[in-house]
């Protein structure tokens, strides 16, 4: 098994897993990011083999640079721009996709499948709420915001995520106190729970939601993690497509 699905969403969709590729050393093995000191033929044979894992062509892939940000582009495939989501209404093959390795994925799309979005929401994104502007976009298509769909996927969670008192103050401001889990040596951040809660204040339903619990830094078997690994680590994607056309 290549990647994870969510029982929520019913387009072509998945969060990739680190086994199944041909990467070698820390990056082994289904490693998909570029420039983290992979060969780039691994990398290329890696997204190959996702791609046929998901029944997708790996050329009609659009992913984008990641910034840290709340920019949200349309994706095409090929697409490289400077943003942390990406969306398609093109049901003739492109799949859109970020990458990650700890911060979270999240994977949304409308009820009926017509439109799709792939959000990359890092501690910075969170705050800036990029989940959110992936709704906007949703929403600005036709789509009623109370019949969208979100997978949150694999992540670093709060049993890992030590952050600093200042930064853990701000997200309990932000997104509740609950988001912040006490009683070690310093506070440990639920950043998955402050995106569900961006979610939740954009519109989504509750029921609508699906939250996946598997923490990326506790399990070196299934994960990559920057926190746990360090810069050398490899890198997932989370993908997602429409529905095909009828």
């Amino acid at each position: 098994m290549l990647f994870l699905r969510s029982t929520l969403l019913a387009v072509p969709h998945g969060f990739s897993l680190r086994a199944g590729g041909v990467s070698l050393g820390a990056l082994a093995s289904l490693n998909l990011g570029e420039g983290v000191g992979d060969a780039e033929l691994s990398v290329v044979e890696n997204v190959r083999r996702l791609a046929a894992a998901a029944g997708r062509s790996p050329e009609q892939l659009a992913t984008v640079r990641q910034v840290h940000g709340d920019k949200v582009v349309r994706g095409a495939p090929g697409l490289r721009a400077e943003a942390d989501g990406v969306w398609t209404d093109d049901a003739t093959g492109t799949w859109v996709g970020v990458k990650s390795a700890d911060c979270v994925p999240v994977l949304l799309a409308t009820a009926d499948g017509r439109c799709v979005a792939a959000v990359h929401s890092g501690w910075r994104g969170t705050q800036l709420r990029v989940a959110a502007r992936a709704v906007e976009v949703l929403v600005g298509t036709g789509a009623r915001v109370s019949s969208l769909r979100a997978a949150v996927g694999p992540c670093i969670q709060a049993c890992c995520y030590e952050v600093g008192e200042e930064l853990a103050a701000r997200f309990g401001a932000e997104f509740g106190d609950d988001v912040v889990r006490q009683g070690g040596v310093r506070p440990h951040l639920d950043l998955a729970g402050a995106v569900r809660a961006t979610l939740l204040r954009a519109g989504l339903l509750p029921e609508h939601v699906d939250l996946q619990s598997a923490c990326t830094a506790c399990d070196a078997s299934r994960f990559y993690s920057h926190r746990r690994d360090g810069a050398l680590t490899g890198r997932h994607l989370a993908f997602i497509a429409p529905a095909p056309l009828s």
